[in-house]
């Protein structure tokens, strides 16, 4: 994922918060660094209990995750965060798309996935397109 080139924030970012969960720290950090960027509040973790928490004291707007946390599947802990929070927006960042049950069970689950690798770019267009959707 490359840094440079990213827009600078609007007015519309400053307001939407968003809870990122990735098991991944580089991932997790570079991503936080690029959404922030961009204007977005941006809450980040690798824990599923930190993520329930920090829920407990905002409300994100969209949960970006990845297909595995810790020893839980992506699919079960968006569908436990969402279960607590119904109006948020779930993307799921995943980089095997070639795998047709990773397609199907993102279908099945009505998550929106979004293929790794992507520029910095590609995922701020990503994330206001789901929250704009």
């Amino acid at each position: 994922m490359r840094l440079h080139n990213i827009v600078m924030p609007d007015k519309s970012t400053m307001t939407t918060t968003i809870l990122l969960l990735s098991s991944e720290p580089v991932v997790r950090i570079v991503m936080q660094e690029v959404l922030e960027r961009a204007g977005y509040v941006v809450m980040a973790t690798g824990d599923l209990g930190v993520a329930v928490q920090r829920m407990g004291e905002a409300t994100p707007d969209l949960l970006v995750i990845s297909p595995y946390v810790e020893s839980i599947s992506g699919y079960d802990a968006a569908k436990y965060l969402h279960s607590r929070r119904t109006e948020m927006r779930v993307l799921m960042v995943a980089g095997l798309l070639a795998d047709d049950r990773l397609q199907y069970r993102a279908e099945l689950e009505k998550v929106e996935l979004f293929p790794k690798p992507y520029t910095a770019a590609e995922l701020l267009a990503k994330v206001k397109d789901v929250l704009t959707a």
